[in-house]
């Protein structure tokens, strides 16, 4: 036997820097774990990338901890064998690991404690879901001007539970490679359309419950006419919301012993051929299917049980269309009413086509200046401030809209929301979805959900009488 088989694998372990390095770098991956699995066990992390730490960066670091120790004893035995390595003390190289795993433990528990803990926090935030990867920025770009900007998005995008946490790691290892590779979908598909929907039941409903009844609410909606004057109509209507067992919107769809399940013919779930309807408490149940619709065919398609989300399906990630964004802009004073065709030449800015982002940011500022400065001089002359202010206005709406680089425009993502911009309520609400023997039709009867109190009118009574009038009047000022 040799002096290198002689020597004791601790002995060579503590004669080379590579064998160290590798035992570091397994320490380092073992203080890694033991910082992030509690967090999974006790269920406190779900956001999809922290599958990246865990099953990408820890394993790798391990991986390569454990091919350098024994290419380092490798190397320290042919240092042996060549007698360029001389007898070492035992003492000596027990001394010498003992100081390097103590100065080792002593490093990662600050690394465990600040960094891979940290990091794990850091993957929760909104920003690190939105931001980390180009391919999310429409919807962060969304998510920011939402109602729920400040709920994270692991609250609504990954379900409660071990099952939940599993199949967000398996879609945040899919979205990772998709990335790398740069073979995702343009523009991504939402989790509808993707079939990755965690049920309302697990994530609206536990702020929002479907069953309390809510009272009627009003709405206010301004629009504006193509006209010089950008002249200004109100519809009101009041929403019928109601919930439980009281009837209203929410009481009709999802309230108690409801059940109602569909068919949809396409991903985005724009067309539904056949619906379901149970009620549980008086035993009804009922067929209707869209005419000309084929039995047969209907048979063949997924069904879905309706949820929140069929109609609320961009709570969060809504985006706007041309008219809709600048009367809300006009409304809100974000754009001078009081500048001759504004309404109408910001529709037709937003409308044109950009090749990026950055171009619209110049043209769309440049082109409403040109407008004005042409057809308006004196106006130009007197309010160029506004002008300027109104053009990055109109930019802002398209950048908050529209992504080209992704392929997503106007119109990409549907809001189920209502029915003038998108199929919507019509979906089985337009009359044609009937029974079996036609004897009963889904109603498309408007007041079935709301009460039409005044529509594009220039002064409605109604908001005078509720003292309204003059706040919104010196909203539109400010």
């Amino acid at each position: 036997m040799d002096q290198a088989e002689k020597r004791p694998v601790l002995a060579l372990l503590a004669s080379d820097w590579l064998s160290l390095l590798g035992a570091g770098l397994v320490t380092t991956a073992f203080f890694s774990w033991l910082f992030v699995i509690p967090l999974h066990l006790r269920g406190q992390v779900s956001i999809p990338y922290v599958g990246i730490l865990d099953f990408f960066v820890i394993p790798a670091i391990l991986a390569l901890g454990l091919i350098l120790i024994p290419i380092g004893i490798y190397r320290a035995r042919k240092k042996v064998r060549q007698g360029l390595l001389g007898v070492i003390d035992r003492r000596v190289y027990l001394r010498r690991i003992a100081i390097f795993f103590a100065a080792a433990t002593a490093v990662n528990l600050v690394f465990g404690t600040q960094v891979t803990y940290r990091a794990v926090q850091q993957m929760e935030t909104v920003q690190f879901c939105g931001q980390t990867c180009h391919v999310m920025k429409p919807e962060f770009t969304a998510h920011q001007n939402a109602p729920h900007a400040r709920v994270e998005c692991v609250e609504c995008h990954v379900a409660p539970g071990a099952e939940g946490w599993f199949k967000s790691k398996m879609a945040g290892t899919r979205q990772l490679v998709g990335v790398i590779l740069d073979n995702y979908k343009r523009p991504i598909e939402s989790a509808m359309e993707s079939n990755r929907l965690v049920p309302s039941a697990e994530t609206c409903e536990e702020c929002h419950w479907p069953e309390k009844f809510d009272s009627a609410r009003l709405r206010y909606i301004p629009q504006y006419a193509d006209d010089e004057s950008n002249t200004k109509t109100v519809t009101l209507l009041m929403m019928l919301i109601g919930g439980g067992l009281k009837g209203g919107i929410h009481g009709a769809h999802v309230g108690q012993g409801i059940e109602i399940r569909y068919a949809a013919a396409d991903a985005k779930r724009q067309t539904i051929p056949w619906v379901e309807y149970r009620n549980s408490h008086t035993g009804n149940a009922k067929t209707f299917l869209a005419d000309g619709s084929n039995s047969d065919a209907v048979s063949k398609l997924p069904t879905y049980r309706m949820q929140c989300v069929d109609c609320h399906n961009r709570a969060s990630h809504s985006f706007g269309l041309p008219e809709r964004e600048v009367n809300r802009a006009l409304a809100l004073g974000d754009l001078p009413v009081t500048l001759p065709y504004i309404k109408k030449k910001s529709v037709e800015l937003l409308k044109a086509t950009y090749s990026s982002n950055e171009e619209a940011s110049q043209k769309i500022p440049a082109a409403l200046t040109q407008f004005y400065r042409e057809n308006y001089p004196a106006v130009y002359g007197q309010r160029g401030a506004d002008i300027a202010s109104a053009g990055l206005a109109v930019a802002g709406i398209y950048n908050r809209n529209v992504f080209p680089d992704l392929k997503v425009t106007w119109g990409t993502y549907p809001n189920n929301l209502g029915h003038t911009d998108y199929p919507g309520c019509f979906r089985c609400h337009d009359g044609s979805h009937s029974t079996a023997n036609r004897a009963e039709s889904i109603t498309q009867d408007c007041n079935t959900c709301h009460e039409p109190l005044a529509m594009e009118e220039a002064k409605p009574e109604l908001l005078k009488a509720l003292g309204l009038a003059d706040q919104i009047a010196a909203l539109q000022k400010q």
